[in-house]
């Protein structure tokens, strides 16, 4: 065998994963329709609504963080409804923000723990620890400060939550770009034509069981059966293993029909790099195999390395143009389900491209970085601290 046959034999191995890529986007894109057609639970008018305690633990000002939590702010939600905000330094200029929230919200109770306590190597578990010794009220609801939400979020969450079997909420989230820069709008496309389809497939097949910090809600009888958030102290994955814990004696953790939004900040392409790369290897932990096997969805990439090793031939470039063409029918498909705006479709290819190669240099170590400090994972998950977190004390409740 030449070189030339040796190459054509390796993009004929290329094609094969592409093609069954092209299937993957065309079963997501069904799936997608049958997800957001199903019909979801009520309450009914007069049915007493139970309080409700949001979490939002902070850490600096992100971009948009005031726009973002006045999303929570402004619930049309019947029963009482406390927001409690959580960081873990005196300086944080998130509390100016809590404080403008304040302000404008006179009537809504806001709750502020200044807390510097570190319980264990996940600084956002340490921040949920140190707050929920302030939780009033009977259903709790986990949503990450990067989060946006419609009027109507807390009375869905709180009716699937009330279904038969229930132990536990979480919900799908969509990019929202807080710019129409091009990390922005590649960090929406990630989730939008990336995490939603992969969450969808993984769900209908039985494939998977998420949970995601977006929304994690349950009542405050069964965070105290689970141990509380100190039992998740040390893990990467602290979103994930709530859920796992919640499911623990048969219990659902439900996923809406609806998405959230999450605000897609990034402006600078390495940034972008580092949040995707944490997201990756969060993800390669928690299922390896599956993970691995998603291989497969990087369909155009995988393609269009086929079609430019030597001897590859047209088929190669058809099988490219038939992946491209599948991933810009999957976006519009997940646009129409959920009711997003639409995307520049001619970034799918690149934001392909950059998702197969952050995919493949996640299997090159287990170092991620969080809010600025950085940490190796290893194998079952939990997080070590490059360098000393420290176990300072001290907490402030405003």
């Amino acid at each position: 065998m030449d070189l030339t046959e040796m190459t054509a034999w390796i993009s004929s191995l290329f094609l094969v994963p592409a093609l069954a890529g092209c299937l993957y986007a065309l079963l997501a894109a069904v799936l997608a329709g049958r997800f957001a057609a199903r019909k979801a639970p009520a309450l009914a008018a007069d049915a007493p609504r139970p309080g409700v305690t949001i979490l939002k633990p902070l850490c600096g000002a992100e971009p948009d963080l005031f726009e973002n939590l006045e999303t929570f702010c402004r619930q049309s939600y019947a029963g009482p409804v406390q927001i409690v905000f959580g960081v873990q330094n005196a300086t944080d200029p998130a509390i100016a923000v809590v404080e403008r929230l304040r302000a404008a919200y006179p009537s809504v109770r806001l709750d502020l723990v200044v807390d510097a306590s570190q319980h264990g190597s996940n600084r956002k578990v340490s921040n949920l620890i140190n707050m929920s010794a302030r939780i009033a009220q009977e259903t709790v609801v986990l949503a990450d400060s990067d989060m946006t939400v419609r009027p109507d979020y807390l009375e869905r969450v709180v009716a699937e939550l009330s279904r038969p079997g229930v132990t536990g909420v979480t919900c799908l989230y969509h990019g929202e770009p807080a710019e129409r820069g091009l990390c922005a709008q590649l960090s929406a496309l990630a989730i939008d034509v990336g995490f939603v389809p992969n969450v969808l497939v993984g769900t209908s097949l039985g494939l998977a069981k998420p949970c995601f910090g977006s929304t994690i809600a349950m009542t405050r009888e069964s965070l105290e059966k689970i141990g509380g958030f100190r039992a998740f102290k040390d893990d990467l994955a602290d979103d994930y293993m709530i859920g796992e814990a919640l499911r623990r004696d048969g219990g659902i953790v439900a996923i809406p029909t609806f998405t959230i939004g999450h605000a897609c900040v990034d402006t600078e392409l390495s940034g972008l790099w580092r949040h995707e790369l944490r997201w990756n290897r969060t993800i390669r932990n928690v299922d390896p195999a599956g993970y691995a096997g998603s291989f497969v969805t990087h369909a155009f990439p995988l393609a269009l390395i086929a079609a430019l090793l030597p001897g590859a031939g047209n088929a190669a470039l058809a099988v490219a143009a038939l992946a491209l063409a599948c991933r810009v029918l999957l976006c519009l498909r997940i646009e129409r389900a959920f009711g997003l705006a639409p995307h520049a479709y001619w970034l799918l290819p690149i934001r392909d491209m950059l998702s197969f190669i952050n995919f493949t240099w996640s299997f090159v170590s287990g170092a991620v970085t969080w809010k600025g400090h950085d940490y190796r994972v290893v194998a079952d998950g939990t997080l070590i601290p490059e360098h000393g977190l420290g176990h300072e004390t001290g907490a402030t409740s405003v």
